[in-house]
């Protein structure tokens, strides 16, 4: 995975977790909402760094 897609990964799951923590303290199900979003794009992170890997044959 190329730097700045990783980092694009990395800001976005922060900026997510984040929301996580402040929607704690305002509403449970909002909270939730975010932290499903927060597991679904660390786990896009994985995908997208397998296929490139597989893409270009490395292991």
């Amino acid at each position: 995975m190329s730097k700045p897609l990783a980092l694009l990964f990395a800001c976005l799951s922060v900026v997510l977790m984040s929301a996580t923590a402040i929607s704690l303290s305002h509403n449970v199900w909002i909270a939730l909402l975010f932290f499903v979003l927060t597991i679904g794009m660390i786990g896009v992170g994985f995908v997208v760094r397998a296929r490139q890997r597989r893409k270009s044959g490395t292991s």
